[in-house]
């Protein structure tokens, strides 16, 4: 291991992630999930305002500043909260001049709902869907790319970004998206970290919230 790897296992991570009805935060301070602190709270009526108190609470001005990764969820989920995380997460990178990489909230998902249903056994990809309010579903394709014994060791790859399609084909394996906020918050921990210490970073200005519909569906 290479001097400038052991130095970047230390380096903090701060996760942002939002479901349909929460948001929450995840602080990483080295390359171990038992340093790991986690913030999690429903939605309220002034959630732009909230959530820049809550994440003061949640992490120290010192702390920030020392932050070296910033991931952030950008959906499919609550279209306003998708949006106003992004913008603080983009907003965070730009001030601290810190790498910002993003995951939609199926990808987060992925390897919980293929660990629940013991489907790396048999299967090499499953969708993962959420029904719309009116017509249609959004949906997104995930293909196991490795896995040991353990399911701790499952790798999986998102194949097809989530977007609205009309109806899933019968002879695909496909699953209803369910959020999990403390579970995902610390898998969006775990992708941020595998990412950093693989050095895919990513500039802010390449994050964007994923909707692929309007907000008034």
């Amino acid at each position: 291991m290479t001097n400038k790897l052991k130095q970047r296992e230390n380096y903090p991570i701060l996760v942002i992630y939002s479901t349909d009805n929460s948001f929450g935060f995840g602080y990483r301070k080295n390359n171990n999930s038992e340093s790991d602190q986690l913030f999690i709270k429903k939605f309220d009526n002034d959630l732009c305002n909230n959530l820049i108190n809550d994440l003061i609470k949640f992490i120290s001005k010192e702390n920030l500043q020392k932050v070296n990764k910033l991931s952030v969820s950008v959906g499919p989920a609550n279209f306003n909260a998708s949006r106003l995380i992004v913008v603080l997460a983009r907003t965070i990178s730009q001030q601290i001049n810190c790498p910002l990489d993003s995951f939609s909230s199926f990808e987060i998902m992925a390897k919980r709902i293929a660990s629940k249903n013991n489907i790396f056994i048999n299967k090499k990809s499953f969708w993962i869907y959420k029904k719309l309010k009116r017509k249609g579903i959004i949906a997104g394709k995930y293909e196991i790319c490795h896995n040991e014994k353990n399911t701790s060791d499952l790798v999986i790859r998102e194949t097809v970004l989530p977007k609205v399609i009309k109806e899933l084909d019968s002879k695909e394996l496909f699953f209803e998206a369910i959020y999990d906020a403390k579970e995902d918050l610390k898998e969006l921990l775990d992708l941020s970290n595998k990412n950093l210490l693989n050095s895919n970073v990513d500039s802010w200005k390449t994050v964007l919230p994923l909707y692929p519909i309007s907000p008034i569906n």
